[in-house]
């Protein structure tokens, strides 16, 4: 076993043994400290709390070092299918070492927070990113397909409000509303069309070709069926957030008829 393996088998676990950490122990220590609404919850609310702490997490973390690799890696950026792996490996481990974690925290928990998309969504990234763990190709596109990660924490955050139970109208619970459409969209939605774009334009090359055809696959169908997912979820939040916004609207309306204004 080379040395590359040893570090990405290492990081993959320390991964998944941190986040099972957090899930555990950490996040409700520290919930109870930061929310005082936290130790109100109910048993089963608290589960689906600590699991959104976690993801919010690996979330950042991810996230971050992603975006960092996206702007900054010469090596994924000069060539996408075959450029030097090494920082992406490190930011795979981790997302794997996650989606291990919370697939095993589904399964143990499953009335409470199971949910057949997420396993899905889980089992068909694993997939691709077993191939660029093991034979370090893909890099630049498993890296980049991890930016989608930065729309959690909003996700999450819109939950916690409503476990809080803050006021759908408050300002805080509209703010953070808005963003999450708005990060989703441009981290999940708008790189489909260049993605996809970028694969037609690279079929058919020498290095299209040299991933072999089961590469090829894991690579196209993966992102088709995570993709297919983010439209369904992204018509969802769309709709959660046009509601509000024609709710508010409403309300101002009345507001203002009944002070006797027609503005």
């Amino acid at each position: 076993m080379d040395t590359n393996t040893k570090l990405v088998i290492s990081m993959t676990f320390t991964s998944f043994f941190t986040f099972q950490l957090l899930f555990h122990f950490i996040s409700y220590w520290f919930s109870a400290h930061v929310s005082s609404g936290f130790n109100s919850l109910s048993s089963e609310k608290k589960i689906e709390w600590n699991s959104r702490v976690v993801s919010t997490c690996h979330s950042l973390v991810v996230g971050i070092f992603g975006l960092y690799i996206f702007l900054f890696d010469e090596a994924t950026i000069a060539d996408p299918l075959w450029g030097d792996p090494s920082l992406v490996k490190v930011n795979i481990a981790i997302a794997s070492g996650y989606l291990i974690s919370d697939l095993l925290i589904l399964i143990l928990y499953w009335k409470v927070i199971g949910d057949k998309y997420f396993v899905i969504h889980h089992c068909a990234a694993l997939y691709a990113y077993f191939f660029i763990l093991r034979d370090g190709v893909l890099a630049y596109v498993g890296n980049f397909r991890l930016l989608a990660e930065l729309s959690s924490p909003f996700v999450n955050q819109r939950w916690f409000f409503e476990a809080l139970e803050y006021p759908k109208f408050s300002k805080a619970n509209v703010i953070n509303g808005i963003l999450m459409t708005v990060v989703f969209f441009v981290v999940r939605i708008a790189p489909i069309p260049p993605f996809y774009s970028y694969i037609y334009s690279v079929f058919g090359t020498e290095a299209y070709i040299r991933l072999g055809l089961l590469r090829q696959s894991a690579w196209i169908c993966t992102c088709v069926v995570l993709d297919v997912m983010n439209v369904m979820w992204m018509i969802k939040i769309s709709r959660g957030c046009i509601k509000v916004i024609s709710l508010i609207r409403q309300e101002k309306a009345k507001s203002s008829l009944q002070n006797g204004k027609l503005d």
